[in-house]
């Protein structure tokens, strides 16, 4: 549709700069288009809207033969300086041989082989002045990225992903950078909407919450009370199906905590609770607690979230946390205890000596 908007202003005598701010686009881009995709075959290049779709069409046509893979030259150059390589006179490599690679993610950062490398941008950038006369000799730096993650594309080894500045063998999804981290924290829910009355812990019924993980992705709910300092621990069991259905993305949350999951079971144990003790509760910022509005709905409790990195913020849930610990080891499957043996541990927990 843009094609025929630039062949009609084209046709109008309209200028690129004009254009470009008609669409929305660089003059830049524009000018690009205008001369690459333009009709070849008559006296003057004249821009139609068919012909530079076909043009783009043709050029878009895959698979297509990578570079490093037909030019031996330029792919000996990028791999030697992906890799940082100092060869002496010789011909003898200095450096750490480093690890053996396993075809697995990253390695750890005592193992990266070495620090010499250089980025592919700074290949990218170093090709014209190392090879002036040589126009075989470019290439860009996505090009390069490509041959490292994208596979099936050929032309480097995969293990030379190590020496780049992030040591990842696998590209980020774009989609996953385009996530909000904390969508479901709304302007409403921040701390400072919190009321005052909550800080000087005068007033009973503020709660704070988390969650303890444990092993295979299970995990209990612990609630504590700022004034009374009186916990509750919430069975988080697994769904029907977990271990039996292979995990997708966007699935259903089998695990015990998902959104709705962990809804159900807070809102079950928070009802019993006279409304003068649901006043408020203070979690961190996980997304497992992302339907805190139908919590509200259900229960009458505001839900509030600290901020980012900052657990002194919910000091009292933290510190019963670390006590759990005595009764939850760090590394335990702690689906293997059921909502009776989880309340009588929180029994335990409240008849404790003060101070402890």
């Amino acid at each position: 549709a843009e094609r025929e908007d630039i062949a009609l202003w084209r046709a109008q005598e309209v200028g690129v700069r004009e254009i470009a701010k008609r669409l929305g686009r660089s003059p830049s881009t524009i000018s690009r288009e205008l001369r690459r995709n333009a009709s070849t075959r008559t006296y003057r290049l004249e821009y139609k809207a068919s012909t530079a779709q076909w043009h783009t069409e043709r050029r878009a046509k895959r698979p297509k033969t990578a570079k490093l893979v037909t030019h031996h030259q330029l792919r000996q150059y990028v791999q030697d300086k992906l890799s940082g390589e100092i060869v002496t006179a010789e011909g003898e490599i200095l450096g750490p041989t480093g690890p053996i690679w396993d075809g697995k993610n990253k390695p750890h950062r005592g193992d990266r082989e070495w620090v010499t490398g250089w980025s592919p941008q700074q290949i990218a950038r170093r090709l014209p002045l190392d090879f002036p006369e040589d126009e075989s000799m470019r290439i860009s730096h996505e090009a390069i990225y490509q041959a490292l993650y994208v596979e099936g594309r050929g032309g480097l080894e995969r293990k030379q992903s190590w020496h780049l500045r992030r040591g990842r063998a696998k590209r980020t999804p774009r989609a996953r950078t385009r996530q909000q981290a904390w969508a479901h924290v709304t302007a409403e829910t921040v701390l400072e909407k919190r009321p005052t009355e909550v800080e000087d812990r005068k007033i009973a019924g503020h709660w704070e919450g988390d969650l303890i993980i444990g092993l295979k992705r299970s995990a209990v709910a612990t609630l504590i009370e700022r004034t009374t300092r009186y916990a509750m621990l919430v069975h988080l069991p697994r769904q029907a199906g977990y271990g039996q259905i292979r995990p997708t993305k966007n699935g259903p949350a089998l695990a015990g905590y998902g959104a709705l999951t962990m809804k159900d079971a807070l809102a079950k144990s928070i009802t019993h609770l006279p409304d003068q003790l649901r006043r408020s509760l203070t979690w961190d910022r996980g997304k497992e607690l992302s339907a805190h509005a139908l919590l509200t709905k259900e229960t009458g409790l505001p839900v509030y979230f600290a901020d980012a990195k900052s657990p002194w913020q919910r000091g009292s849930n933290e510190h019963l946390n670390g006590l759990l610990r005595q009764y939850f080891p760090k590394g335990t499957d702690l689906s293997r205890w059921n909502a009776t043996e989880i309340a009588a541990i929180a029994t335990a927990m409240n008849n404790r000596p003060r101070g402890i």
